[in-house]
């Protein structure tokens, strides 16, 4: 189906709608032509269309099909015991699903096995730095992209937050892992899955009433989209490991780039979109992400949540008030303000004055024996503590849904 037929067709379960509250509408600039080139992509080359009217059309169809023919309970019953990368596709499972993920679970000829080896070298020395810009950085500047905070807020996931979050924190949780594209990782699997979630949202979403009075979209999740929530995580984590003067290694800081790139393709982004380098990161980021950044009511009840959350976690000694400060140390007073997050008296001065002597003591004794090990026991001890908590100690289950936030 072409893609003007199926916005057709997608259309149908609801009307255009008009912009959140607040009078904020999307800055002109979000609206330019699209001419970051092709060639900068790990594919070297493409067609150039803007990834605005570009999904991910097999898995739409496929997912579409599930839903409409009833069959994603059993799907998702059946996908709940497959969890790891070289583990076979459950039996049971419909041909045409078989099919597809059987394909879509393959690594692309470009991947490389070193440049992973040295990311866990890279994980496994930055991990506190991650952890910290996955949640904080990231995780709230997702709150502050309309469309991707609309598109939480009304899916099925917006009904139960922590949960939603949990399947989040899985995918940061996995990409960091040391077998994370391994045959005993679940990467992969993390990312088909979500594939499949996403495929589900575009379907689901423009039937929601509530959703279609919000959007400025016909469809969700388009290819433009992905990669506008891409450059919130690798793009904006190595802008601000550069910023803060962390000494990168070249082939660590290009290797930390392919697992992302890695993770953008098996998550359904065609390799045309995929910056094959920082700088091309960098150029496309300032076209697609930094100009969509603007405040909606449906944002700013997601960061309140995030911030709740957070604040709960190892029995509150991360208090709102700390989130806060990281929250406008990292992302700045212009966000926290849209997001209205207070100034802290203590903890904003504090962050600004000890946050850069902590990286160059933590930095100056990763030469020692045991540091990098030491570093990532305690690291990951924290990552771990993160998701039992919002999994409430239940395994994490990334599932299709097949109906929208009920209220």
């Amino acid at each position: 189906m072409d893609n003007l037929s199926r916005r057709n067709v997608l259309k149908a379960g609801g009307a255009l709608g008009a912009l959140g509250a607040l009078g904020v509408v999307a800055p002109a600039q979000a609206s330019t032509e699209w001419t970051w080139s092709p060639a900068g992509s790990v594919a070297g080359t493409g067609v150039g269309a803007d990834p605005r009217w570009v999904w991910d059309e097999e898995a739409d169809r496929l997912v579409a099909s599930l839903l409409d023919r009833g069959d994603v309970p059993k799907v998702n019953e059946l996908l709940r015991t497959w969890t790891k990368n070289d583990q076979p596709l459950p039996a049971g499972l419909p041909a045409d699903l078989r099919d597809f993920m059987e394909r879509a679970r393959r690594l692309p000829h470009w991947a490389d096995r070193d440049k992973l080896a040295t990311a866990v070298e890279f994980n496994e020395k930055r991990g506190l730095y991650l952890g910290v810009l996955y949640g904080l950085a990231s995780g709230m500047m997702s709150t502050v992209i309309p469309k991707e905070a609309r598109a939480v807020y009304y899916s099925q996931g917006g009904a139960d937050m922590k949960d939603r979050i949990s399947k989040t924190a899985k995918l940061g949780y996995d990409i960091g892992s040391r077998d994370a594209y391994q045959p005993g990782g679940e990467m992969i699997v993390t990312c088909v899955k979500t594939r499949l979630v996403h495929a589900a949202v575009r379907h689901l979403l423009p039937q929601s009433p509530y959703w279609t009075k919000a959007a400025e979209e016909e469809i969700p999740i388009s290819q433009r989209d992905m990669m506008v929530t891409w450059h919130s995580l690798p793009t904006t984590v190595m802008q601000k490991l550069t910023a803060w003067e962390v000494p990168i290694p070249a082939a660590e800081s290009e290797a930390f780039l392919h697992s992302w790139q890695l993770g953008g393709h098996l998550l359904g982004i065609k390799d045309e979109y995929i910056p094959v380098s920082w700088a091309e990161a960098d150029a496309q980021a300032e076209q697609v992400l930094d100009p969509v950044l603007a405040p909606t009511p449906e944002g700013v009840d997601l960061a309140d949540i995030l911030l709740n959350l957070g604040a709960d976690i190892d029995g509150g000694v991360l208090s709102k008030p700390v989130l806060g400060a990281f929250t406008r140390f990292l992302l700045g007073d212009r966000i926290a303000g849209w997001l209205h997050i207070p100034r802290e008296p203590i903890w904003d001065p504090l962050l600004n004055a000890a946050w850069g002597p902590f990286i160059a003591v933590r930095e100056g004794l990763l030469p020692f024996p045991l540091a990098p090990e030491s570093y990532w026991l305690f690291d990951e001890f924290l990552r771990r503590a993160a998701l039992l908590y919002l999994s409430e100690a239940r395994p994490i289950s990334i599932e299709i849904p097949d109906t929208n936030r009920p209220s």
